[in-house]
């Protein structure tokens, strides 16, 4: 299906108003009835931004939003099969199905990575090697034997993470004495006392307190199988390990969980009881009307365990509501053979898809007022926030508004979804202007309150800065904290400047922050994506937009190292791996996502004329499938750096086709008023001329 068979005209209204806007701009320089080797460059960017406005319209749903996969890696599958052995609702059709997935996901050399062409882990290796084990595969096949032999290289089961032993030890296959305990009894530390669960990220929040629960109850259920062949010798599974320095902070923490250890044995019943129920309630009452728990697929498994083991039936509804919610995370597919495929998202992303389909289209030279593009803010506006959640206990006087990633998740709206939904609404016009007007104020008191003391935001909460969580012996599966980081600052400011708010005190601030926080090579590190080609696209178009000019001595050096790692195929590409060896920063395949984000910053950066954004957009244009979409296997987004790794499927599809809108109709106005010397500033002086 194309856009043109709904009979709304838009993609041909687009196309005319971008055909008008070339012709009134002036010629370019040459002989008279000479083309030049930029207008063809241009002409072959605007037909690969129709192709591309086509595909996106037909994906997108008649509610009005846009939704790609969210892929994560095998572990979500593994630990999706788990809960269903250790719940007893494990169903052969949906093992088989996982299992095809997950063996579809194994390396050569018998791994598995986090990550699209990265190295092999340790941990998903295990995970997925026991989800196996449970679908029948035998030790001696020879998949399984190759993944035990690297097990067995890397350590064994003793050298992976805490959470992969938690699900180990649910079923005898390791010690509950053997890891990192969790009193339930945090629930009772005030929020002033460090460590208390608000220090924690939401997404560590949400599963830390379940988990409290579990450690509490130390459950085992019988093991269908041993694992003996995943340890290097199984009568020593567990090596003793030297206490670190008592001081240091890790020998200091490694001595506290041993008195945590010696607690758990002695702890008062009454008290650990009282903690116990406190953490049900608080899981009980953050549970979304969909049944899940933040949106996100952790905090749900742990909180079913949890609750199960206080009692709630598989029939009660909490349980059920929260069993049918992780199924919706489910996506199935068929193999060539016709076999079906089952892949678990960690999470679902229709708003942030949304407004940033939405940004792309009408960057893309889409009519404002196309029904697609009201469809799409009819829905975002209905998805707005507007009461309490977790953020309040830092902010608790501060109204709400705003939006969240997911389609629940009212608990924990975020920052950064709410600053792109802005962006995307004042793109649109609206029938009621009015309800935007409201909306967009609510979200930019809100926005403004979630700042935190040094001028950054963070994601989700203010000043969620404490060092002390990633410290913990229990806390080694990833970020655990939210500090400000330098895209979603962007973002905000970026949104501050569309809405005439650039000189505020605030923005100001926010300009400070990210001027210092600039990598010295002239990147930002990009929290939320794929790394400092992530950051650097996110900030620069953001420092533009709230008047740093383009010969900012900072905005140079930005410019200059994006040359510097643009690959000779004209694109640009990061691996996962610049997260954890800087040798890696802006280094990788090209792809069509980190292509599109440094032609957003060399664009926003004055760049458009540049060679090297001339290659950027040569190579988006020919990397251009024939139905308007782009493939990308390449993981770009980031859920904890390093630690885990995401490919949203429509990133790839979004992000060039703003970066190509862009290239042709020239940077979106701030304020209504169109950026000096783009191509789109160009069209409407020759209209006013004429």
């Amino acid at each position: 299906m194309t856009a043109t068979t709904d009979g709304s005209g838009g993609p041909v209204r687009a196309r005319a108003a971008a055909d008008s806007e070339t012709a009134s701009a002036p010629a370019p320089a040459g002989r008279p009835g000479e083309r030049t080797a930029g207008d063809e460059r241009t002409g072959s960017a605007r037909r690969a931004v129709n192709r591309a406005v086509d595909h996106l319209l037909a994906r997108q749903d008649a509610e009005g939003w846009w939704k790609g996969d969210l892929e994560t890696n095998v572990t979500m599958d593994a630990e999706d099969l788990l809960l269903r052995q250790f719940l007893g609702i494990g169903d052969r059709a949906v093992t088989e199905a996982s299992a095809r997935f997950i063996r579809g996901r194994q390396r050569a050399d018998g791994t598995w990575a986090t990550f699209y062409g990265g190295p092999g882990e340790l941990s998903a290796t295990v995970e997925a090697y026991v989800a196996l084990r449970l679908a029948g595969d035998l030790p001696g096949d020879p998949h399984m034997a190759r993944a035990a032999a690297w097990v067995r290289e890397q350590g064994g089961i003793a050298a992976t993470r805490v959470f992969t032993r938690i699900w180990l030890a649910l079923f005898g296959w390791w010690r509950w004495e053997d890891l990192p305990v969790v009193p339930p009894e945090l629930i009772f530390l005030p929020k002033w006392f460090p460590l208390n669960i608000y220090d924690f990220g939401c997404w560590a929040r949400q599963t830390i307190v379940p988990l409290t629960v579990v450690s509490a109850r130390r459950p085992v259920r019988p093991a269908p199988f041993a694992l003996d062949e995943l340890h290097t010798d199984p009568l020593l599974p567990n090596p003793p390990r030297p206490l670190a320095p008592a001081n240091s902070w890790e020998g200091f923490f490694q001595r506290a969980d041993r008195a945590l250890h010696r607690y758990h044995r002695v702890a008062p019943r009454r008290v650990r009881e009282s903690a116990i129920a406190a953490a049900s309630r608080w899981i009980v009452e953050r549970q979304e009307n969909d049944g899940c728990w933040g949106g996100i697929q952790p905090p749900a498994v742990y909180s079913l365990i949890a609750l199960h083991l206080l009692g709630y039936d598989l029939g009660h509804p909490v349980m059920r509501a929260g069993i049918e919610s992780l199924d919706r995370f489910a996506i199935w597919e068929k193999t060539e053979t016709g076999a079906p495929v089952r892949m678990i998202e960690a999470c679902q992303s229709p708003v942030w898809d949304t407004c940033l389909a939405t940004v792309a289209l009408a960057d893309a030279g889409l009519a404002p007022d196309h029904p697609a593009l009201v469809r799409a803010a009819d829905w975002m506006l209905g998805e707005e926030i507007v009461r309490p959640g977790d953020w309040a206990v830092r902010r608790p006087g501060l109204a709400p508004g705003g939006w969240a990633f997911e389609f629940h998740n009212d608990n924990y709206p975020d920052i950064d979804d709410t600053a792109e939904v802005v962006l995307a609404l004042r793109r649109v016009a609206h029938p009621d202007p009015a309800r935007v007007d409201a909306a967009v104020a609510r979200a930019g008191r809100w926005t403004l309150g979630m700042q935190s003391r040094d001028g950054g935001w963070g994601a989700f909460d203010a000043d969620n800065t404490s060092p002390f969580p990633n410290r913990l012996p229990f806390c080694d599966f990833g970020e655990v904290i939210d500090p400000p980081s330098a895209d979603v600052t962007a973002h905000v400011l970026e949104m501050l400047a569309y809405e005439g708010r650039a000189h505020t005190p605030r923005a100001r601030r926010a300009v400070d922050w990210l001027l210092a926080h600039q990598e010295p090579g002239g990147a930002w590190f990009g929290r939320w994506g794929v790394n400092y080609v992530y950051g650097t696209g996110s900030v620069v178009p953001a420092l533009v937009a709230a008047g740093i000019p383009a010969a900012h001595p900072a905005l140079r050096r930005a410019v200059d190292w994006l040359r510097s790692v643009q690959n000779p195929d004209g694109g640009w590409g990061e691996d996962l791996r610049s997260y954890d060896h800087g040798a890696w920063a802006g280094q990788g395949s090209s792809t069509p996502s980190q292509t599109a984000w440094a032609l957003l910053a060399l664009l926003a950066a004055g760049e458009r004329d540049s060679e090297s954004a001339e290659r950027g957009v040569r190579w988006l244009v020919e990397a251009q499938r024939d139905d308007g979409g782009w493939d990308e296997p390449y993981f770009t987004g980031t859920g904890f750096p390093w630690d885990f790794s995401i490919n949203y499927h429509l990133y790839r599809q979004v992000f060039p086709l703003t970066a190509l809108g862009r290239y042709v109709h020239g940077e979106p106005p701030v304020g209504g008023v169109p950026r000096a010397g783009t191509p789109r500033a160009v069209a409407v002086t020759a209209r006013k001329g004429s």
